[in-house]
């Protein structure tokens, strides 16, 4: 799964990083029912369900046809968590902060999103946490989610969590796979600008190669030479399939970091620090596997 990311970059630099045109000013358009709001966000080094993240977008849906510019062409302001246009209530979207690659063209909430409303996340570093049972002191397992261990919470109530972040060696910013939607909330007038939410959530896939060792799952990272097919939204099941299959596993880092990020009360460029002696000596002789 992906509960928790890093995106210390701001706006200027993920326009380089991603090659876009033009990024748009914060705050001079958007935050209504055709586009997206854009906000300049501080640098944010524990983003959790419910903040707001930046995304970066290809042609609208309504431009997308030959001749159409495709790759990333903007970046829109959302809140982490999707919220199906049909829900009754915003609350929905803590529970859809992941769709999962494996049902994610059949599950209602997010299928109409995956033909045409696909975006890309940046991140400087994902979180993912391993297992430290009690019961069995000098190992470790990967970490599980709710909705494919029935055990999940008794294991994680009787295990310590061992922090991890992954990304590229160079900083290099992740694209990890996301869709987004707009709802309506119908408690609020027409004129309000907050009337329209816009939503996202992380695609996730089975966990690969030394990753698995931390835990089950891991949010789907789209390499460049991807980004185009992903967010074309005249591109055909087979492209986007392929750019769900094609996280670059082998070119990740994996770094064990200090369990201050264990708490989303905790913020700032220390998170990503080492742990220091005396909790790495409490986790050993753990191994990965």
């Amino acid at each position: 799964m992906c509960g928790r990311f890093a995106q210390a970059r701001n706006l200027h630099d993920l326009q380089l990083a991603f090659d876009i045109p033009e990024a748009g000013a914060p705050g001079t358009s958007g935050g209504g029912r055709t586009m997206p709001p854009l906000e300049e966000l501080e640098p944010d080094y524990n983003i959790s369900p419910g903040k707001n993240v930046q995304a970066v977008l290809g042609t609208p849906p309504g431009q997308a046809g030959p001749g159409a510019p495709r790759g990333p062409q903007g970046i829109g302001t959302f809140r982490w968590g999707l919220i199906p246009s049909w829900a009754k209530d915003a609350a929905v979207g803590f529970k859809m902060i992941n769709a999962r690659s494996e049902t994610v063209a059949d599950k209602p909430a997010f299928r109409d999103a995956l033909r045409s409303r696909r975006c890309l996340l940046p991140a400087t570093v994902y979180y993912e946490w391993q297992y430290l049972p009690d019961a069995a002191p000098g190992t470790a397992e990967p970490g599980t989610s709710p909705a494919t261990d029935p055990g999940h919470r008794r294991r994680k109530a009787k295990s310590r969590k061992r922090p991890f972040s992954v990304g590229y060696p160079d900083g290099s910013p992740l694209a990890l796979a996301g869709l987004f939607e707009r709802w309506r909330d119908p408690a609020l007038p027409d004129d309000d600008p907050a009337a329209w939410v816009w939503s996202c959530t992380v695609v996730t896939t089975e966990a690969r190669g030394e990753l698995a060792g931390i835990h089950e799952r891991m949010p789907i990272v789209v390499p460049p030479g991807e980004w185009a097919a992903w967010l074309d939204p005249a591109s055909g099941w087979d492209a986007v399939s392929r750019a769900m299959d094609a996280t670059p596993v082998g070119d990740l880092e994996l770094r064990e970091v200090s369990t201050a990020v264990n708490s989303i009360k905790n913020n700032g460029p220390a998170l990503l620090d080492p742990p220091d002696p005396a909790e790495a000596a409490a986790a050993e002789p753990a191994t990965l596997f």
